[in-house]
């Protein structure tokens, strides 16, 4: 009867050729190594996180993963659709409360969904497309709004 090393010797040798074949496949890696990341999770500040928080669960289906307070007042919440994140938080207003957000940043959901279907949910909530849903030449399906903060979103559906 064979031993337990000896019963393990071939799939050794299988994954070995294997990995030696995916190394060969893979390209070098330049040194210093580039930074690899697994998933970002934006957060932007908000001026009515009530407001927000309505505007993103309602009218574009994000669900609340976690939500925090500060001195007995929801500061904070973290909102998740698909494996998605986004963070908002309220805004404590210590840089005035005229700041202007939401420029210079578009937000880009990627979704396998129906996008006619999005869109047509968030028009129901009342949300207002600043683009709607529309074919884009490089192939992908594509509707744009603007969040109650001035933070540009474009929904984008690959073709």
């Amino acid at each position: 009867m064979p031993t337990k090393s000896a019963k393990r010797r071939p799939r050794k040798a299988a994954k070995a050729a294997r990995s030696s074949k995916s190394a060969a496949r893979r390209p070098k890696r330049h040194e210093p190594q580039s930074l690899r990341l697994r998933h970002i999770t934006p957060g932007i500040t908000v001026n009515d996180l009530a407001r927000s928080l309505a505007f993103y669960t309602e009218g574009l289906g994000f669900i609340i993963e976690e939500r925090w307070e500060e001195e007995g007042k929801l500061a904070g919440v973290g909102l998740k659709a698909g494996a998605a994140e986004l963070v908002l938080t309220q805004d404590d207003f210590k840089k005035g409360r005229d700041r202007v957000k939401g420029v210079g940043l578009r937000l880009w959901f990627y979704s396998t969904q129906d996008l006619d279907g999005l869109a047509a949910r968030a028009k129901s909530s009342g949300i207002v497309l600043d683009q709607e849903p529309a074919d884009m030449p490089w192939g992908a399906r594509v509707f744009m709004l603007t969040d109650p903060d001035g933070f540009k979103i474009s929904f984008t559906k690959e073709s």
